[in-house]
């Protein structure tokens, strides 16, 4: 039997969940000489110095205690300017932002603070790891809504309509997306709010990736008429500031819902780090140019591996926003599992399986060109040369 069957001081709810398919494909990468790794979303770029040196004054001038529950008030004040100016939404910082512990527990207080044992909650897949195990650990189920080549991993009215039940309380949404790289128009948004509204569903936005959005500007969820009040954005610093391992996040709720988060946040993690905070203040005041310029890089190495993916024989969408492909290996005969095995074993290459993203994934692997351009000439002529020795001699018509 399997420790999973047989350990009973864990708990159900945490054996029934899986480990990260990505971590593994990084581990294993991060033991290879010479080896390429597109699997993590992380930025390559270092923090803009001008961040750093806030976080250091910060701890020079000695704040080194902790801040408010919900934050720097200062902060949650920059947060909301920010909002504002950027995405044409309003939330008051005392009431309705919450400084977070990266975006990935604001993920967590949103479905805590809201779902109940019994409930569904949507998750348009194929979509970011972590969101349906954070729904069972809260008691509730993760429902599938499946996105397909056929729409550009789009989310479709008619294919949300058929997973809501009667248990459905909430909706994950996540665009830009992650791994696919889609993204949503404010008129594609619009309607599928109108089945949201319909159905009386609460939404967690994920709009982690919102400024690396490329070819039109990122529309808020909560922008949108008469979502704002069922609507929990979460957004953060990691992907646009390239400050990952700050681990800042922030979310913008209604009063009742970030009250219910603050006490789970208040009772599990305090605040996030002081010095952190000081640290994304200063990046919202001056980090846009440095912001633009990774966007500029990001646009000019999506171009080229998206093209270089089709040339190569692996039919590829372009994607709107993030800084990941996502690829279907269809024309080599190997699943994903497979293909992103051997192709780290054959050319010390490693991408992610689309299948560890859930339902849509299959077939598809998770390429981040979140890298330098250089390496990632060198991953793509080895991609070529593996696909060229395993690609079927005659593919299906």
């Amino acid at each position: 039997m399997t420790a999973k069957q047989t350990n009973h001081r864990l708990s159900k709810a945490v054996t029934s969940i899986e480990p990260s398919g990505i971590r593994k494909f990084f581990e294993l990468a991060s033991t290879m000489e010479d080896c390429i790794s597109l699997g993590v979303g992380e930025p390559d770029f270092v923090t803009p110095w001008s961040v750093r040196e806030a976080c250091m004054t910060s701890l020079e001038q000695g704040y080194t205690a902790y801040t408010a529950n919900a934050g720097l008030l200062e902060l949650r004040m920059a947060i909301s300017d920010y909002m504002e100016d950027a995405f044409d939404v309003t939330y008051r910082p005392e009431e309705e932002i919450i400084v977070t512990v990266g975006a990935s527990e604001a993920i967590d207080l949103a479905v805590r603070a809201t779902v109940d044992p019994g409930d569904e909650v949507l998750v348009v897949t194929p979509s970011f790891v972590s969101y349906s195990p954070l729904i069972t650990l809260a008691g509730a189920t993760p429902v599938p809504v499946l996105t397909d080549s056929s729409t550009n991993f789009k989310l479709t009215a008619e294919r949300l309509e058929e997973a809501i039940t009667e248990r459905s309380r909430a909706i994950i949404l996540s665009f830009p997306n992650n791994p696919t790289g889609a993204v949503m128009t404010k008129a594609e948004l619009e309607v599928v709010a109108h089945v949201i509204q319909k159905h009386d569903l609460l939404v967690f936005s994920d709009e982690i990736y919102a400024e690396l959005s490329y070819d039109e500007p990122h529309t808020a969820f909560s922008s949108i008429k008469d979502m704002k009040d069922r609507t929990i954005l979460i957004n953060g610093f990691s992907k646009a500031f390239a400050m990952t391992g700050w681990r800042l996040g922030f979310v913008c709720a209604p009063n009742d819902i970030t009250e219910a988060m603050l006490k789970i946040h208040q009772y599990s993690l305090m605040c996030a780090p002081t010095q952190a905070q000081h640290g994304a203040l200063e990046a919202l005041r001056s980090g846009g140019d440095e912001v633009k310029k990774m966007v500029e890089s990001y646009y000019s190495r999506r171009n080229y591996i998206v093209n270089s993916l089709n040339e190569i024989g692996l039919s590829c969408h372009m994607p709107g926003g993030s800084f990941y492909a996502f690829p279907s290996i269809e024309a080599t005969g190997m699943d994903d599992q497979t293909f992103a095995e051997k192709l780290l074993l054959e050319e010390k290459v490693a991408v992610v399986p689309g299948s560890v993203f859930g339902e849509g994934g299959e077939g598809h692997v998770r390429c981040s060109y979140a890298t330098g351009m250089k390496q990632l000439q060198t991953a793509v002529e080895r991609i070529e040369r593996f696909v060229k020795r395993h690609t079927k001699t005659n593919p299906p018509s």
